[in-house]
């Protein structure tokens, strides 16, 4: 029988749920006698994922109320639960019985405070516990801290354990984090969302407890799980995946040039016509990889994946269409020039044998040039069909 409490609710306990018949009553107990024990008026709301065991049946016998959500994954089972959610502060919690739901007043504690996002810390970096055969080894020393690592210097995250799965928010910045991960990817989407939001984020320290599951198999899987997590890292920082090896291979291009334009020759290392081909591969895939990064961080942030950023905001005011289009048609010019000086190199030797080394001295940096406006033009016309989008 589901309990109805009486009067605005403070705390929506959120536990998604598949096939959990063997820990959901441990769970409902647990955040049952942490409301009652921080005299906190809440709900628990089990948001079921499809499944097929007893656990639908557990919940309504102690009083929880069930969502159903039709769409499978990890974020579609939360989405739903906390969207159904109507209490002023929400707190999420996996059904396997690995997080103690005791811990809610502590985390409610915050929220009162002023913050906007409570994060758990199961890790001894930031003072938890993880219990023995809780978390496997892989987990607690590679994985877990190599991706909370990279939240912290990707993403300014302020945490030490972006997998924690308890953690506390408020109903309004719920809303405004607009969250779309429909698997397990979701719960690293809210940190760096709200590290990027300039969220009021705190952390305090849980234990993590050994899986009181028996026959049912956990649903984590560490290499599908891992790719998809760096994936989305990647995918929410075109910094990274686009613009910093876009400069780097830039760089390499430019040194590439400075060698072997003038045939510098380094010990028995002779800087010469293949040098200058590989330089104009490192600036042409340098140079794409940079717009992709300029393109790939207006796209998102039209589409509201990423927060506003004033340098992408000044980069386009300064770099308006018609002044790209103007950069790209003299880089294209100056290509032309080139490659029409070797035209009359060869015309000059009766369009017979050529310098081999002089005359692509003219040809790979003419068709370089040529590449680059070319790139710059199309690239100015997709930025600007994006800014439409924002007007």
């Amino acid at each position: 029988m589901q309990i109805e409490p009486k009067g605005p609710i403070e705390l929506s306990i959120v536990i998604p749920c598949l096939n959990e018949g063997e820990t959901l009553e441990h769970c409902i107990r647990k955040a049952q006698a942490a409301l009652l024990a921080g005299n906190i008026k809440g709900e628990i709301i089990i948001a079921d994922n499809g499944s097929r065991d007893d656990s639908i049946a557990i919940a309504e016998r102690l009083g929880a109320r069930v969502v159903h959500v039709a769409e499978k994954g990890y974020g579609n089972a939360l989405m739903g639960g906390l969207n159904s959610a109507r209490g002023k502060y929400l707190l999420m919690g996996d059904a396997d019985g690995s997080y103690d739901f005791a811990e809610a007043p502590r985390f409610v504690a915050k929220l009162r405070e002023g913050y906007d996002l409570v994060q758990g810390c199961r890790l001894p970096s930031g003072g938890g516990t993880i219990a023995t055969g809780a978390m496997p080894v892989t987990h607690r020393l590679i994985g877990n801290p190599a991706f909370s690592f990279l939240a912290r210097n990707m993403f300014k995250a302020r945490i030490h354990d972006i997998y924690c799965g308890l953690r506390a928010f408020t109903r309004e910045f719920y809303q405004q984090l607009e969250l779309r991960c429909v698997g397990m990817e979701f719960a690293t989407e809210m940190i760096i969302k709200a590290s990027l939001q300039g969220a009021n984020i705190a952390e305090i320290p849980i234990t993590l407890h050994k899986d009181r599951r028996i026959t049912a198999k956990p649903h984590l899987k560490t290499i599908r799980d891992g790719w998809r997590t760096l994936r989305f890292f990647l995918l929410c920082s075109p910094r990274w995946l686009f613009f910093v090896p876009g400069m780097v291979l830039m760089l390499l291009g430019f040194i590439g040039y400075g060698l072997a334009l003038p045939g510098v020759k380094i010990g028995p290392a002779q800087f010469d016509a293949h040098t200058l081909l590989f330089a104009s591969l490192g600036l042409m895939l340098g140079y794409q990889s940079t717009w992709f990064a300029i393109i790939a961080k207006t796209f998102a942030i039209t589409e509201g994946i990423l927060p506003t950023d004033p340098r992408i905001k000044r980069f386009l005011q300064i770099t308006t269409l018609e002044r790209g289009l103007v950069l790209g048609v003299m880089g294209m010019i100056a290509g032309v020039f080139l490659l029409g000086g070797a035209v009359l190199q060869w015309r000059a030797a009766g369009f017979g044998h050529l310098d081999y080394g002089y005359t692509m001295r003219w040809v790979i940096p003419g068709v370089t040039l040529c590449a680059l406006g070319f790139q710059t033009i199309l690239s100015c016309f997709i930025i600007s069909l994006l800014g439409l989008a924002r007007k």
